[in-house]
């Protein structure tokens, strides 16, 4: 299936791809509202750091599931399209991750 994306830098996602990361987002909510109980609740620091790395490891998840869907789909259409600031826009993405 194609993905839509356009000039105004919005992507139309499908259904499924949707689901996905809005499910792995609440988890990941989920995980922030148990880190916020546990600080509440004056639990040990480092029962919290542990906490912590995990939902850092969570976002770094999602971050690769989009960036993946992302090269698959609008980098590849607009280098296709002959659009090749795409690859500029994608190095500076990357940049931005990695610090």
């Amino acid at each position: 299936m194609e993905h839509e994306c356009c000039a105004h830098k919005t992507k139309e996602r499908s259904q499924d791809e949707y689901k996905k990361l809005i499910n792995r987002l609440s988890r990941i909510e989920g995980q922030v509202r148990g880190i916020r109980k546990m600080v509440e609740n004056n639990a040990y620091c480092t029962d919290i750091l542990i906490q912590v790395s995990a939902v850092n490891a969570a976002l770094n998840a999602f971050n690769r599931e989009l960036l993946a869907e992302h090269i698959r789909t609008c980098v590849a259409q607009d280098i296709r399209a002959g659009k090749e600031e795409t690859v500029d826009d994608l190095v500076f993405t990357l940049q931005k991750l990695m610090k």
